[in-house]
């Protein structure tokens, strides 16, 4: 359910890492041929944490730029920024170690605590030289770094400075970075998929000299620090040390972006996880991985279509409802697509199903996507209700207890329609 807004912890005090320039032991990149083999697509696998529909049910947050966060699954509800008068945009959401709080940080670096967070300070009273882009947590949530898109970086708490790329003149923005297991390092990665290394982070290889077909939106190490993944986001995946390729999903082009790696504890797997909280495991993956902190923004119809219906939670279900009072099922729909996308279709279920847009298998499902339920699964004229996909096997709907987040399956799945439709 959507977690109310609560504010606590918001820091303006200074940085105590600094931004001065260390060698960076890593390329820093300059095109030359194609990506490598590792970046072909394997057949997403159904872990056993897979509905009916082939979709795993995941636990996640959502945030947005206006700091507004939604939950989903198990994933508790904390509070969010949404609604405060924020000076700028919220970059990041990372959950804490146990997954029974998170932080945001805004792009000046402001960082906001929710559940068991803690604060341990901030860049928000400072002038940065580019905007923060990223945080990562020590392994004991005792403190974390926030990162500048210059390779700036900013230690809280009991994350020491190592060093960064603040004074390099870098051929593409940093956009992650991730800590060794033991808190003593950290690696920064560019967009072009340049890795620079710092305190006893190694240096594996980068994708720095390789022409990409979309840029490099995460970094995860394995396990034993010995390795990583760098996974672009069309979810092309590329391995070194030893990280093994288990599959990836860039053959498969998801609507949504492709936003994290997660691997498994053991390290022969990952979960890739596109920004709507769709997941897709592989190697040793099984289920869905621990609660996921992911930014959502408006990439396709479908987000804004989302996150106009996301704007309509709390409202009363309204039979024939057409906004912006209340909505019944199918209304909320219709309204979500017209207002969010300036897309229209039919205004009842049924009709939605048999005419609005086109047919989406259930494993092809993404954000707006409109899912059915109905007496019949070969008979359009059963469908009596609506919902639009959000993803990780969630939903956003008006029923009896007014418009309201669930899963795809809270009712079983023997009414689900077999097939979505996208407008």
């Amino acid at each position: 359910m959507l977690g109310a807004v609560l504010v606590c912890g918001v820091g303006c005090l200074g940085a105590t890492g600094a931004s001065a320039a260390s060698a960076a032991s890593a390329a820093t990149g300059s095109t030359a041929a194609g990506p490598p083999a590792s970046t072909a697509a394997a057949a997403v696998p159904t872990g056993s944490g897979t509905s009916s529909t082939g979709l795993l049910s995941s636990s996640f947050w959502l945030a947005t730029a206006q700091g507004d966060v939604w939950n989903f699954g198990q994933a508790g509800a904390y509070g969010s920024a949404g609604g405060l008068p924020l000076a700028h945009p919220i970059v990041a959401i990372t959950p804490t170690n146990d997954h029974q709080g998170y932080w945001l940080v805004a792009s000046d670096g402001g960082v906001f605590t929710y559940g068991d967070a803690a604060f341990f300070g901030s860049t928000g009273a400072l002038t940065l030289n580019k905007p923060i882009v990223a945080m990562a947590s020590t392994p004991d949530g005792r403190g974390y770094w926030l990162v500048a898109s210059d390779g700036g970086i900013f230690s809280f708490g009991d994350a020491a400075f190592y060093g960064s790329t603040g004074s390099l003149a870098l051929n593409k923005p940093i956009v992650a970075m991730a800590s060794t297991p033991d808190g003593r390092g950290y690696w920064l990665v560019a967009s072009d998929g340049g890795i620079f290394t710092f305190g006893d982070a190694a240096f594996y290889g980068s994708t720095g000299g390789l022409v990409l077909n979309e840029p490099i939106a995460a970094m995860a190490p394995t396990p034993d620090g010995r390795g990583y993944w760098l996974m672009a986001s069309d979810g092309g995946i590329f391995t070194f040390g030893d990280a093994a390729f288990y599959g990836s999903t860039a053959a498969d082009a998801p609507t949504d972006p492709a936003e994290k790696i997660v691997p498994t504890a053991s390290g022969q797997g990952y979960w890739i996880e596109d920004q709507n909280g769709t997941v897709y495991p592989f190697g040793s993956a099984q289920g869905a991985p621990p609660s996921a902190g992911l930014m959502f923004q408006a990439v396709t119809p479908g987000d804004r279509a989302v996150l106009f219906a996301f704007a309509q939670l709390g409202k009363p279900y309204i039979w024939g409802g057409n906004g912006p009072e209340g909505y019944d099922c199918s209304g909320l729909a219709l309204a979500s697509w017209q207002q969010g996308a300036g897309v229209t279709f039919a205004r009842v279920s049924d009709d939605q199903y048999h005419t609005a847009g086109q047919a989406v298998s259930p494993g092809q499902l993404s954000a707006g996507d409109l899912v059915f339920w109905g007496t019949s699964q070969t008979d359009w004229t059963t469908v009596y209700h609506t919902a639009l996909y959000v993803g990780g096997d969630q939903i956003v709907e008006s029923t009896g207890g007014g418009v309201q987040l669930n899963s795809l399956g809270q009712w079983g799945q023997g009414d689900i329609m077999p097939m979505g439709r996208r407008p």
